[in-house]
């Protein structure tokens, strides 16, 4: 990555330069104005101008298109005048095999030490998973995002593709807030929703919030927009502009979900609360591009369980057989914002809800905690070729520091199984192509230390039965982390000294386990027993290395434990 810098001589220019552009390439770059003269940036390469853009803004980050005229490896600029932040490059034709090229991460670039085998971004602030899903021959991810500081600002969507849910290439920015989120000082933006494939049409179509503090009389609305290539979006446009009337729904009323429902029809699920608290809204249409039509069904779910709290990133799919038929059982997710859980002091709990489901009525069956670690928040979830395959935000609003904080990630993809009557999440088959080695497959075992070279590891332990107590120690730096089981159930165990308040206890109540699959990397562990029955995240307080586990068990109960190196 390139870096600016002021030439010697006091010109009073900077220039930004990297690997050659060529010509007919596009350079995408965001740029503002820092007083009452224009910004303006100018690419330059051997034989001259290759092109020139300028922009009078000084409230945001303006993006910016150059399609080099020539050859290119360098932007110049006046620093008095311009603020540069973010830059990268792509050719049309191939952004999707090859993805851009960062010549500026700007500001926010993430830390290079952070880089792992979980899904980041490579600048700025990222929360929920939007979009997710396979269109055309592709893996499709969005996300919550703003490109240039680390923290939530107003709201852009980022956006990735994958052919295997793990290699991602990075593609330009989708959606930018428009004016009125600008006029409110960045407080809203483009928030979280959904993309569907309709048929007979190329690229997708994407659903999202559009939300502004204050705004009246409603601050949350649901708009779509159309990208015909799969990279680029066009006009968004209104597809339902208010919430239900006569239930007393507040403000609240966001993250569209939009999927084909039994009877063939589109549906759209959101998020909200009422006066008792957290309800789950459905919609539906009888235009199959979801651009019209769209009528108020009922509610699928009332939370009733965790006071006053607001549904957020609904989704829902079918779980154990085809859309149509009437046996199959369908999965609702929920995100309970506000949730707490006294026991364990745990906050903003997800939900999985199974049940059936007609395309008007929702039957649950039975409900269970998606992560008892709470750092897998806003599942986003479709059905792949080879099944139900789900992602979420690695991290909780309740550990985001406001003052410091460094670059979250997405979880690993899960698959949504059903089996022996629970709900498993275990990770996607090919998360064991991250192997690059074997570690160790008899110390461990036997009780000693192993040291580990970065952090990033995969630890598989299988227990002669079920319930096996045993501690996990994994040493940390600057916290005191583990996985536990005991009595009580299957726990992470994760402190930070100096805490003014006891830490949650992360803990799946009554879990006997007898076979551990632990993901450690820069900054998170996931934690997935008997096959995903259980599933816990934690993101660290502290992005540093776990340094060495060792594992404590009762003589002759380990019938194997192997640890390998992980990385892309």
């Amino acid at each position: 990555m390139s870096q600016a810098f002021t030439p010697a001589g006091g010109s009073g220019r900077a220039t930004l330069a990297f690997p050659e552009v060529a010509a007919g390439e596009t350079i995408e770059l965001f740029l503002k104005a820092t007083g009452a003269a224009p910004a303006v940036v100018m690419l330059r390469g051997g034989a001259g101008p290759a092109g020139e853009v300028s922009t009078r803004r000084s409230d945001c980050f303006e993006r910016q298109r150059i399609v080099a005229a020539a050859p290119a490896d360098r932007l110049d600029y006046d620093p008095e005048t311009t603020s540069l932040s973010v830059v990268y490059a792509y050719d049309p034709a191939t952004v999707l095999d090859a993805g851009v090229r960062i010549l500026s991460a700007g500001p926010a670039a993430t830390p290079p030490e952070l880089a792992g085998y979980h899904f980041r971004p490579p600048f700025g602030w990222m929360n929920d998973p939007n979009g997710f899903g396979r269109f055309g021959d592709r893996i499709h991810l969005c996300y919550q995002h703003y490109p240039h500081r680390a923290r939530w600002h107003a709201m852009h969507w980022g956006h990735a593709v994958s052919d295997d849910l793990l290699h991602w290439r990075h593609l330009p920015i989708f959606l930018e807030p428009d004016e009125a989120v600008w006029a409110a000082n960045g407080a809203g933006g483009v928030f979280s929703g959904t993309a569907i494939a309709v048929p007979g049409e190329d690229g997708f179509r994407a659903f999202f919030t559009d939300h502004i503090d204050g705004r009246q009389p409603e601050m949350e609305v649901q708009r779509m927009v159309r990208s015909e290539d799969g990279i680029t979006a066009g006009a968004s446009r209104v597809v339902l502009a208010g919430r239900p009337e006569g239930l007393g729904i507040g403000e609240d009323n966001r993250d569209p979900y939009v999927f084909t429902g039994p009877d063939g029809r589109l549906k759209m699920l959101l998020g909200g609360r009422d006066a008792e608290g957290g309800v789950v809204m459905l919609s539906e249409t009888d235009d199959p591009t979801g651009a019209t039509g769209w009528r108020f069904v009922g509610l699928v779910h009332r939370e009733r369980e965790y006071g006053h709290t607001v549904g957020e990133c609904p989704a829902m799919l079918p779980l154990d057989g085809p859309a149509g038929d009437p046996a199959t059982r369908w999965l609702l997710i929920v995100g309970l914002l506000m949730s707490r859980d006294l026991p364990t002091r745990r906050r903003n709990l997800t939900f999985g809800i199974v049940g059936r489901f007609d395309g008007r009525t929702f039957t649950p069956e039975f409900r269970q905690e998606l992560d008892f670690g709470t750092d897998a928040y806003g599942f986003q979830a479709f059905v792949d070729q080879d099944g139900p395959v789900a992602i979420a935000w690695l991290a909780n609003w309740t550990d985001i520091v406001k003052s410091a904080d460094w670059p979250t990630a997405m979880t690993l993809p899960r698959r949504l199984l059903l089996t022996d009557g629970a709900l498993s999440t275990p990770p996607v088959e090919a998360a064991v192509t991250l192997r690059q080695s074997l570690v160790d497959d008899r110390r461990l075992a036997s009780g000693e230390t192993l040291r580990l070279d970065d952090g990033a590891a995969e630890i598989v332990i299988e227990f002669d039965e079920a319930g096996t107590p045993f501690d996990l120690v994994l040493d940390h730096p600057g916290l005191r982390l583990g996985v536990r089981a005991d009595a009580d159930g299957l726990a992470i165990i994760h402190e930070a000294g100096g805490a003014d308040a006891p830490s949650p206890h992360y803990l799946a109540a009554g879990a006997r386990v007898r076979s551990l699959r632990v993901f450690l990397d820069r900054g998170s562990i996931e934690v997935f027993a008997d096959g995903g029955r259980h599933a816990g995240t934690k993101r660290f307080a502290d992005p540093a290395a776990v340094t060495a586990v060792r594992l404590k068990a009762p003589e002759g109960r380990i019938m194997a434990a192997r640890v390998w190196r992980l990385g892309l």
